[in-house]
C-alpha cells in the first residue's frame, strides 16, 4: 500500500511538470504558408499606414553605403489604389553626415511628384503604362497580400530572424516578370510575425547595388489627414516634367 500512495503524487508532479514544460515551448517556426496567410489577414482590412523610415543606399562600385535619408512615409488605400507620400527630412553621406533638407515625394493619380522647398522646384514623372510596375514595389509589405507576392514573385522563407526587437521572418522574392528584373534581380522583406507588414526592405539591382529601408514606430489603420497627401507648393514654384 505504501508503493501505491507513492503513485499518485509522482503521478501529480509529473503531469505539472510536463504541462509546465509545454508552456514554455518556443511557438512554431514560421512556415511560407503561415506567412503569407497573416499577410493576407493585413490586406484584407489594410486602409492606411505610417512609419518612420532610414533609406541606405548601397554603391557596389565602392562598396559602401553613400546616401542615407530618414523620414516619415504615409501610405492610404483609395479605393483599388494606393498612395504614398515620403516626408523626406534628412539627408547625407552616412547616418552621421547627415543634414535637414527637406524633400517630399508623392506617388498618387498615375505619377510621382517631388518638391524641394529650398529650391522651391516640382519635378513630375508620368507612369503611364508603368504606374502597376511601381505600384507593385510601393505596396510590398504594406498593403500586398501573400497571394500578390506569389502572382508576381517566387517567393521563399530563407529564415526567422530578430530585426530591431521583432521577429520577423526574412522572405526572398525573385521577380517572374523580366521587364522588372531588370530593375532588381532580388528583394528581401523582413515580415513582422506578429503585424503581417514589412519592418525591412532590401531591392537589390542587377548590378549589385541595393537600398535598405528600414521602418519604425509603425502605425496601421489609424486616420491620416489629408493635407499629408498635398504638397504645399506655390505660384513661384518651378515645375519639371521630364520626357520619357
Amino acid at each position: 500500500m505504501k508503493g501505491r500512495s507513492m503513485i499518485l503524487p509522482i503521478a501529480l508532479a509529473w503531469a505539472v511538470l510536463h504541462f509546465t514544460a509545454a508552456a514554455h515551448q518556443a511557438p512554431a517556426a514560421p512556415t511560407l504558408d503561415s506567412v503569407l496567410k497573416k499577410m493576407d489577414q493585413v490586406a484584407a482590412r489594410f486602409s492606411s499606414a505610417q512609419a518612420d523610415f532610414e533609406w541606405d543606399r548601397y554603391e557596389r562600385v565602392i562598396s559602401e553605403i553613400d546616401d542615407v535619408q530618414t523620414g516619415v512615409i504615409y501610405y492610404r488605400r483609395r479605393g483599388t489604389s494606393v498612395e504614398m507620400v515620403a516626408d523626406i527630412r534628412k539627408d547625407g553621406p552616412s547616418a552621421g553626415e547627415m543634414k535637414a533638407q527637406p524633400k517630399y515625394v508623392l506617388f498618387s493619380d498615375d505619377k510621382i511628384q517631388m518638391y524641394q522647398p529650398g529650391t522651391n522646384q516640382l519635378t513630375v514623372y508620368n507612369l503611364g503604362k508603368n504606374n502597376s510596375d511601381f505600384e507593385t514595389y510601393l505596396v510590398l509589405g504594406f498593403g500586398a497580400s501573400g497571394q500578390d507576392l506569389i502572382k508576381q514573385f517566387d517567393v521563399t522563407l530563407v529564415v526567422p530572424e530578430t530585426v530591431q526587437g521583432v521577429s520577423t521572418a526574412k522572405l526572398q522574392l525573385i521577380p517572374k516578370s523580366e521587364k522588372v528584373r531588370n530593375n532588381f534581380k532580388q528583394i528581401f522583406l523582413w515580415i513582422d510575425l506578429d503585424r503581417g507588414i514589412s519592418v525591412q526592405q532590401q531591392f537589390i539591382t542587377p548590378q549589385g547595388d541595393y537600398r535598405l529601408a528600414k521602418f519604425s514606430a509603425i502605425k496601421l489603420n489609424e486616420s491620416i489627414k489629408n493635407e499629408v497627401f498635398q504638397l504645399k507648393t506655390n505660384k513661384k514654384t518651378q515645375v519639371i516634367m521630364p520626357q520619357g
